[in-house]
C-alpha cells in the first residue's frame, strides 16, 4: 500500500507543479545532452563510459521514435560549475536541447539544474550525490536518479558503528559533495552512538595525501572515513596503506564503486563496507546488461553508468508513450509511471525529484572468497528506499512544501 500511496502523492504533486501538454516532438529531433567529468578524477566512474551507456539506451530504443531521430551531445564538465552551466545554457538556447543528463560532480550538476529550471527543461543527474537536489535546491524539472549522500550515510555509517567502529575521522573532498557526505554521515554516526574526533578538507584532485593522512593518524580515531570519490578515494586509500594507517584504523569508503575496489585490489580493500544503489550482478537482468557493457568498454559498469542508461531509457519511454518531448509532459509522465528495468524495480520518482530505489550495503570479499576479477563483494543488507532517503514529508523542497500547504523552510 505504501508504494501506491507514494505513487499517488507523486502524481498529485506533479499535476500541481507541472501541467502537461502534448505538443509533438520539437524540431523533429529528440536531443539529449550529457555533461560530466570526461578527463578528471571522476572520469572512470562516469565519463566516456557513461556516454557509452547512453548510446546503448538510444540504440536499444531503435535510434528513433515515431520517425524522429535521437541525438546525443557530450561535453567535459572539467568539474567546474561555471563551465557546466555555460555549456547547459548554450545547448538549451542554441541546440534545442530536450533533456540534459548531469554527471558526477555535485557543484557542477547543481549549476546545470538551476539553468534547466530557468529554461523549464528536464535535468537528470545520475552521478551527483548532494542531498540539496531534492531539498533546498530542488525544482520541478530536476530528478536525482541513483543515490544521495544521506542515503549512503544511513547505509554505511550505521553499519560500521554497529560493527564496533565507534570513533571516526573524516578525509573530505572540499566542495559541496564532500561537505554533505561528511555532514550526513557524521549525523548518522552520532545518532548510532559513535563519535567524530576530527576531519580534514582536501582539494579535489590533490596529488599528495601525505599530510592529510598524518592528521588522521594522530587523531586517535579507529575509523578513517573517506568522504571522497573516484581517483581521490583510490589515491587517499593507497597513501593510508603506505603509511601503515590501516593497521590501526579501519578505512570506510563512503562512495566506493566497483572500479575503485578493482583498482585497489582485494588485499587492500578486503572487509571494507560500502553502500551502493546498484551493482553489476544484482539481478540476472543486471548481469546480462553488464556483460554487454563489458564487451564494449572492457570493464564492468558503475552504478552511475547504469543509471545513465536507465534514466535515458525512461525518458525515451515517456516520449514514445506521449508522442511529445514537451518538458512538462515528460516530468508528469516520469513522476507517475514506475521504472522497471535492470537498474530498479518499481522505482518511483517522487514529487521532489528523488528516484526511490533501494540501496544495498556490501562488504568487500577476501582474496580467498573471490572467484574472478569482478567477483569483489558480498551482500550484507538491503536498505529500503524510504529508510535510505526518508519520507516525502521530511523533504525541504520548497515547491513540494508549497503544494502540501506548508510554509517553505527557505522563508
Amino acid at each position: 500500500m505504501k508504494i501506491f500511496s507514494s505513487l499517488a502523492t507523486s502524481l498529485t504533486l506533479a499535476l500541481l507543479c507541472s501541467p502537461a501538454h502534448s505538443t509533438g516532438i520539437s524540431d523533429d529531433i529528440i536531443r539529449i545532452g550529457f555533461i560530466t567529468d570526461m578527463s578528471g578524477v571522476y572520469a572512470d566512474g562516469d565519463g566516456p563510459g557513461g556516454a557509452e551507456a547512453i548510446r546503448m539506451a538510444i540504440a536499444d530504443a531503435g535510434g528513433q521514435i515515431n520517425g524522429k531521430s535521437i541525438e546525443l551531445l557530450t561535453a567535459d564538465s572539467r568539474n567546474k560549475a561555471d563551465v557546466s552551466s555555460a555549456l547547459a545554457r548554450d545547448w538549451f538556447d542554441n541546440q534545442q536541447l530536450d533533456l540534459l543528463i548531469g554527471g558526477t560532480n555535485s557543484a557542477a550538476s547543481l549549476a546545470m539544474s538551476a539553468v534547466a529550471a530557468e529554461k523549464k527543461k528536464p535535468f537528470i543527474t545520475s552521478g551527483a550525490g548532494a542531498s540539496a537536489f531534492t531539498n533546498a535546491q530542488c525544482n520541478p524539472y530536476t530528478i536525482q536518479y541513483t543515490y544521495s549522500t544521506s542515503g549512503l550515510a544511513r547505509g554505511t555509517g550505521a553499519a560500521v558503528v554497529g560493527q564496533g567502529g565507534q570513533s571516526w575521522f573524516f578525509l573530505t573532498t572540499d566542495y559541496t559533495f564532500g561537505h554533505e557526505l561528511e555532514r550526513d554521515t557524521a549525523a548518522v554516526v552520532q545518532q548510532s552512538g559513535g563519535k567524530v574526533l576530527g576531519a580534514v578538507r582536501t582539494p579535489l584532485g590533490v596529488a599528495d595525501f601525505s599530510s592529510f593522512i598524518l592528521q588522521a593518524q594522530s587523531s586517535g580515531a579507529t575509523v578513517l572515513a573517506l568522504a571522497n570519490a573516484g581517483a581521490d578515494l583510490v589515491n587517499s586509500l593507497k597513501t593510508a596503506v603506505e603509511f601503515g594507517l590501516t593497521s590501526t584504523m579501519t578505512p570506510v569508503g563512503l562512495t566506493t564503486t566497483l572500479l575503485d575496489i578493482h583498482a585497489l585490489g582485494l588485499d587492500v580493500t578486503q572487509g571494507m563496507y560500502f553502500t551502493v544503489p546498484w551493482y553489476w550482478n544484482k539481478t540476472p537482468e543486471a548481469e546480462v546488461w553488464s556483460e554487454r557493457y563489458l564487451e564494449k568498454i572492457g570493464r564492468m559498469p558503475t552504478y552511475s553508468q547504469a543509471g545513465n542508461y536507465s534514466a535515458v531509457s525512461s525518458y525515451l519511454n515517456a516520449v514514445r508513450e506521449t508522442g511529445s518531448d514537451d518538458a512538462d509532459a515528460m516530468m508528469q509522465w516520469l513522476k507517475s509511471h514506475p521504472v522497471n528495468d535492470f537498474f530498479v524495480q518499481n522505482g518511483i520518482i517522487r514529487a521532489d525529484g528523488r528516484m526511490m530505489n533501494d540501496l544495498t550495503l556490501l562488504q568487500v570479499k577476501t582474496p580467498a572468497e573471490s572467484t574472478g576479477p569482478w567477483d569483489l563483494h558480498k551482500v550484507v543488507a538491503v536498505i529500503p528506499a524510504e529508510t535510505a532517503y526518508g519520507p516525502l514529508s521530511t523533504s525541504t523542497c520548497p515547491y513540494v512544501q508549497a503544494a502540501a500547504g506548508k510554509p517553505s523552510s527557505q522563508g
